[in-house]
């Protein structure tokens, strides 16, 4: 199947995730520069989440594929960095707990807003009124994802690092966040659920 560069970014991103859920997992350049590399493999895979909308609405190359695969690949990327970063913070019994929770809670959000839009999907004046709120979610939970990685590398024995101070602020911001662009969906494509139906 021939794919065009916006659907190419795509699948690059999906390609990547595992690569950098690895190597947080397993860090096998020790700590330091585990959490470097796994950083900048974050931030190229996001780096292609903003190319490949932009490129296919600049040239007119949106596509059923990249429609589909495209709100799948975020997903994919957000959920596979909590996931892979749950599993560095288990010695911190408190910090594990309200991590696993605001995952939760990105989980449950992206799984209602996605299964409300495909149901409303075929409506022809449906409008994405959250659409920008979307976004600012999007780049917090990115930003929650990197400062997490690159916290203990940066701050490693430090009062930051110790009580995680950085990671509770962003974790704070990205579920504040999460929350009020779900409800934002809510209010917009609630309206358009038949219960008939």
């Amino acid at each position: 199947m021939k794919m065009n560069l916006p659907n190419k970014l795509t699948v690059l991103r999906m390609v990547m995730i595992p690569f950098f859920m690895f190597i947080i997992m397993f860090p096998v350049l020790g700590d330091f520069w585990s959490r470097i590399a796994a950083a900048i493999i974050f931030g190229l895979t996001a780096l292609t989440d903003m190319l490949d909308g932009k490129i296919a609405r600049k040239h007119n190359l949106i596509t059923d594929f990249g429609k589909f695969m495209d709100p799948v690949a975020d997903k994919l990327m957000t959920i596979g960095g909590y996931i892979a970063i749950l599993t560095t913070i288990s010695y911190d019994k408190v910090f594990f707990m309200i991590f696993a929770w605001a995952t939760f809670i990105v989980i449950l959000r992206e799984i209602a807003i996605t299964s409300l839009r495909m149901i409303v999907s075929n409506s022809a004046s449906v409008v994405i009124a959250a659409a920008y709120l979307g976004k600012i979610k999007t780049v917090s939970q990115i930003v929650c994802i990197l400062v997490m990685i690159l916290e203990p590398a940066f701050f490693a024995n430090t009062i930051v690092s110790e009580y995680h101070i950085l990671s509770y602020v962003s974790v704070a911001f990205m579920v504040f966040m999460t929350i009020w662009s779900g409800i934002d969906y809510l209010k917009a494509y609630w309206p358009l659920l038949d219960p008939e139906k």
